[in-house]
């Protein structure tokens, strides 16, 4: 399977005409990257920790026992987002860069995002530490196999897949949630706080993240980014959110399980992705296509939000009504 855009056109063909501009924000881009990996990563640990506190090794082994909404969560990680990202890139007539950029993110596994979403949809947190473990230790298998399949056959970005990257994102997984379960198991008196404290945290530095990551694209990535690659980057999180609800319930699966696989399969580990392309294209082939993992993860965060608001407001108003 061949894709079939324009070599020629290609978002990175703007960066010739404004790169006394860029060079000042990629200098821009280095250094907000830098604060917001350090950031990510200390509230990674600390969400995860306050995750592991509402989980109950019960309901975990339950999971693995009876791995049925794994295996869907896994099917649709890993069936229905390369597919969808192969899909928009044809439908998009994008070049060979820009499909395969797209193409990258729909093939990373599930990111911690997905398990912070889980927790703001009321989903099965049990569940969504299990399904982000489970698809991250496959992609050590899978992403090399859907990227030979479905990127013209070539075999340069499955040698690029950072394996010590995503061991490294299954540690960062798993460690700092058995260490909540411990404190919930061991000390259950101080989850609670925990959780609260966990989730103040959260979202000062998801608005700190955000107003970094605003700084850093700016207006550049209006300019250098072309607007079918923005249409992608909004509406491939929004299909996985949807198609994943929709998978988990043709099997029949409850609403906290079909939250659950909604939020798995809309969410990518975009780190992933930024560093296989880091990897494995020159600067001057990818030009401002390392912007797309960023712009990705916005869109999948903000859209992300709006369903976590319009999910509280459903569960108001079903309350008021019971109430009234």
């Amino acid at each position: 399977m061949n894709f079939t855009g324009d070599p020629h056109r290609s978002s990175y063909g703007v960066l010739n005409s404004t790169s006394a501009n860029f060079t000042i924000t990629a200098g821009m881009v280095q250094w907000m990257d830098k604060s917001i990996s350090v950031i990510t990563v200390l509230m990674l640990f600390i969400t995860m920790v306050s995750m592991g506190c509402t989980m109950e090794i019960s309901k975990i082994r339950a999971h693995v026992l009876r791995p049925e909404g794994v295996a869907i969560a896994v099917l649709a990680q890993y069936g229905i987002m390369p597919l969808t990202a192969f899909s928009l890139a044809k439908i998009f007539n994008l070049g060979p860069t820009e499909a395969v950029t797209v193409l990258l993110c729909g093939c990373c596994p599930g990111g911690n995002l997905s398990n912070i979403i889980a927790l703001g949809l009321q989903g099965d947190m049990n569940l969504s530490i299990v399904m982000t473990a489970c698809s991250t230790a496959l992609a050590l298998g899978m992403m090399p196999l859907l990227l030979y399949v479905y990127s013209q056959n070539s075999t340069s970005l499955g040698i690029a897949i950072p394996y010590m990257g995503i061991i490294i994102a299954l540690i960062m997984t798993l460690v700092p949630c058995a260490i909540g379960i411990a404190i919930n198991y061991w000390k259950p008196q101080y989850s609670q706080t925990i959780i609260k404290v966990g989730l103040s945290l959260l979202l000062v530095a998801s608005l700190l993240i955000g107003v970094l990551s605003g700084i850093t694209v700016g207006a550049t990535v209006w300019i250098v980014l072309s607007p079918q690659l923005m249409t992608v980057a909004a509406i491939m999180p929004f299909i996985g959110y949807q198609l994943g609800y929709l998978l988990a319930a043709i099997f029949r699966q409850n609403g906290q399980c079909r939250r659950t696989i909604a939020a798995e399969t809309g969410c990518q580990n975009i780190q992933l992705c930024s560093t296989i392309l880091k990897v494995t294209f020159p600067p001057e082939m990818i030009g401002p296509l390392y912007l797309f993992p960023l712009v990705y993860i916005m869109f999948q965060f903000g859209e992300a939000v709006l369903l976590i608001i319009l999910f509280r407001c459903y569960k108001t108003l079903r309350l008021s009504d019971g109430i009234s």
